[in-house]
C-alpha cells in the first residue's frame, strides 16, 4: 500500500515522502495515528500543495534537535558505582540508568534511543551516542568513577 508520510519516520521516511508498506502496517498504525495518509490522486495533490509548509515544519524540526545535540555534547555525565578489584563495576552500566540521569537534567530521551560501543564495566571515560531524529545524533561523555567504600576494622 502506498501511503504519504505526516511526520517523520526513522526507518520510513521523512514528511511529505511517499513509500510503500505492508497494508496492515498502514491499516493499524501509520493511518490511525496519523504518521501518514493513503496516496490517493487528491492526497498527492494536496501533499505538494503542502510540501512548502512541510518543509518549513521539518526544518524548524531539525533546528530544535540540534540545538538538544550541542546541549547534550556539551554535558558530561558523572556516575559514580560501586568498584571491586582492578576498578571493575558490580554489574554495568545501563541506558535505562543514563536515560534517568537525562530526565533528571531535563532531557527526554528514550534508553532505546541511547547506544553504547560497549558493555561499561570499569571505570573511566565513555561515549554514548544519542539518536534525536534519524539526520540528528549526539555524542554524550560519560565519567564512570569509584564510590569511596569505607570499610570497617575487623
Amino acid at each position: 500500500m502506498q501511503v504519504i508520510l505526516t511526520q517523520d519516520m526513522r526507518k520510513l521516511g521523512s514528511i511529505g515522502d511517499t513509500v510503500t508498506v505492508k497494508d496492515g502496517f498502514a491499516r493499524n498504525f501509520l493511518i490511525p495515528r496519523s504518521f501518514a495518509v493513503m496516496a490517493t490522486r487528491s492526497n498527492l495533490r494536496e501533499i505538494e500543495h503542502h510540501k512548502a509548509i512541510l518543509a518549513k515544519k521539518k526544518e524548524k524540526l531539525l533546528n530544535e534537535y540540534r540545538s538538544v545535540a550541542k546541549k547534550l555534547e556539551a554535558l558530561t555525565i558523572t556516575l559514580t558505582k560501586q568498584v571491586g578489584e582492578e576498578n571493575k563495576i558490580f554489574g554495568s552500566v545501563t541506558t535505562s540508568e543514563i536515560e534517568e540521569f537525562l530526565a533528571k537534567k531535563g532531557f527526554e530521551v528514550s534508553r532505546k534511543d541511547i547506544k553504547l560501543d560497549d558493555n561499561i564495566k570499569k571505570t573511566g571515560d565513555y561515549t554514548a551516542i544519542i539518536h534525536l531524529h534519524a539526520e540528528v545524533s549526539a555524542k554524550l561523555k560519560l565519567k564512570i568513577e569509584a564510590i569511596a567504600v569505607e570499610v570497617s576494622p575487623a
